[in-house]
């Protein structure tokens, strides 16, 4: 006997482990890179410059944020559906969902409008506190994904061969 939605429950582990891996990469890869093009070029880019690749890479990783938050909600919706309950899981679930809708619906926006306006408004206070939320926001999505992954992963385990889950 198989589990019936083995290929989907795959899938959906196989997500968040390539979001997580690109929120690891990102904020401890990529921002290393960018931010210290001192030790890489032989005429290093301003702080103002790296901001603005720095940003366009966020940017285009919202769009997978936004993926990722609908999948999570349409799995876990199911899941929640198909009385496969778990706090843990839910609870993380939403985490990962309010941080990435936080990161590409408030963060990267207004990010890329202080941007916009130049370089001064980026040395503001305003420009810090926002960067500082982002970064925050970045973390705990971290967490949450390791939590929701591990979890899921825990209550694939668990699975009992003459359970409901599976095929008669």
């Amino acid at each position: 006997m198989k589990y019936k939605n083995l290929y989907i429950d795959t899938a959906y582990l196989l997500l968040l482990g390539m979001t997580l891996g690109a929120v690891l990469f990102l904020g401890i890869g990529v921002t290393a890179v960018v931010f210290h093009t001192e030790y890489l070029l032989a005429t290093p880019l301003s702080h103002y410059d790296e901001g603005l690749i720095m940003s366009e890479i966020f940017r285009r990783f919202s769009y997978w944020s936004y993926f990722m938050a609908f999948f999570i909600i349409v799995y876990e919706s199911f899941e929640y559906k198909s009385m496969k309950r778990d706090k843990i899981a839910g609870l993380s679930a939403f985490i990962a969902i309010f941080t990435l809708l936080m990161f590409s619906g408030v963060y990267v926006p207004k990010i890329l409008q202080m941007q916009e306006e130049g370089e001064k408004a980026t040395q503001s206070s305003a420009f810090e506190a926002v960067h500082m939320g982002s970064e925050i926001d970045f973390k705990i999505l971290a967490v949450a994904l390791i939590v929701l992954f591990v979890r899921r992963l825990m209550l694939l385990r668990t699975i009992k061969p003459n359970s409901k889950l599976t095929n008669v």
